[in-house]
């Protein structure tokens, strides 16, 4: 899948292009409103980014781990090449250390990443301040021709660039889940 990025600065043409999106073949799920003004974004009933995705929360515990891994693998090979586990206590400290370690790396990770907007959305901080919207959609390249229609009938609609969209297994698993709690009586 690919994210194709455009900038507008009115709620309801997004929420008309939304609509077309939908009526082309593209699910909610892979439709998402960026804006710091969430209340407006969700008066219209556009698909909002959630808050914890609106910072670098994921990206950042994934880099505190594998800074988690490397110290907790020194922790282990220093008190192996230390002649630390020969001693009575053997390798159950360190190990305990080294879960300790890492553990606490990757929570620290996750704490500076709440602070930080996400890696994905850094570019457009100066147009959201701005009061702007950004509308990512997630699609599969057979949906290309069908966005590039719906966009050529919106010209406030501003091209943003693409980027890496979440992976496809994730947004077909939204939109089963979501078909499967519809058909919920």
């Amino acid at each position: 899948m690919i994210r194709r990025y455009f900038i507008s600065d009115d709620l309801d043409d997004l929420e008309a292009i939304e609509h077309e999106l939908e009526a082309k073949g593209i699910d909610t799920p892979q439709i998402h409103v960026l804006s710091e003004q969430d209340a407006e974004v969700e008066l219209h009933h556009l698909p909002e980014v959630s808050p914890v995705l609106k910072s670098d929360v994921v990206h950042s515990t994934e880099v505190g781990a594998v800074v988690g891994v490397i110290l907790a693998a020194i922790v282990l090979l220093v008190a192996y090449f230390s002649g630390w586990t020969e001693t009575a206590a053997g390798w159950v400290p360190f190990i305990f250390l080294a879960i300790v370690v890492l553990g606490f790396c990757t929570w620290e990770g996750g704490f500076i990443g709440i602070q930080e907007p996400n890696i994905h959305f850094k570019r457009f901080q100066q147009v959201l301040s701005e009061g702007k919207h950004v509308l990512f959609i997630d699609i599969d390249p057979e949906q290309e021709a069908a966005v590039k229609k719906v966009v050529r009938k919106h010209p406030k609609l501003q091209n943003a660039g693409t980027g890496a969209a979440a992976p496809g297994w994730v947004v077909r698993a939204q939109i089963y889940f979501k078909r499967f709690v519809k058909a919920m009586p």
